[in-house]
């Protein structure tokens, strides 16, 4: 995924990957930023989708999907 389009997306969404990560905070995970939001939305992304599915798959991110992705990524950092 081009980086350069990647960052134009993210300063759009924003403000929702905040939202997303001060919902998480308040269930107990205190941890989450923005950037790891984003980062857990559009790991499984090719390319950028239209907008709408973006919006929807942070909206919709749950804490347990997120914590699989953080694993997945403490475990491939470690190798």
């Amino acid at each position: 995924m081009d980086e350069q389009r990647k960052r134009e997306w993210y300063a759009q969404v924003a403000g929702l990957c905040e939202s997303k990560a001060e919902e998480f905070a308040l269930l107990g995970y205190e941890n989450v930023t923005a950037e790891d939001v984003w980062e857990c939305v559009t790991a499984a992304y090719k390319d950028i989708p239209p907008l709408h599915r973006l919006v929807n798959d942070i909206l919709s991110l749950k804490p347990t999907k997120y914590m699989n992705w953080l694993m997945l990524q403490m475990y491939k950092q470690s190798q």
